[in-house]
């Protein structure tokens, strides 16, 4: 083979090699664009609801800055989880006095916190009446 010639062999092999490495990634890509759309998917990703409450604690923990003592309530929504956690607020002797606090805290379908409001604060020792 001369100087500057390339191997045919080579060049065609390449390109062959290339297109069908390309039409794979695109097939894979519009594959998961449809499942996206598709609720098999959206249930596939939606955590588990002791995974939900584990993560609604420990998302509300990093943003309070306050060990949550439990996860009272948990239930399904439409877009991910609903969850009522219970945070010591204030530490005060007899432990009865201390304040507490109840966060619902608002998860998307994988577990990412999207929202927090303080609902409730009371001293440990109260009783609801209802």
């Amino acid at each position: 083979m001369a100087t500057g010639e390339e191997d045919d062999t080579d060049r065609v092999r390449r390109p062959s090699s290339k297109k069908t490495a390309r039409k794979t990634v695109k097939k894979t890509s519009s594959t998961r664009a449809e499942s996206r759309e598709s609720g098999t998917e959206r249930a596939a990703r939606r955590v588990s609801a002791p995974r939900a409450m584990r993560y609604a604690s420990e998302q509300l923990e990093q943003l309070l800055g306050r060990v949550p003592e439990s996860v009272s309530a948990v239930q399904p929504t439409e877009d991910g989880w609903q969850a009522d956690v219970e945070v010591l607020e204030l530490e005060r002797v007899p432990g009865t006095t201390s304040v507490m606090a109840t966060y619902r805290v608002r998860l998307d379908e994988e577990g990412e916190l999207v929202a927090y409001e303080r609902t409730r604060r009371y001293t440990r020792g109260q009783i609801d009446r209802r």
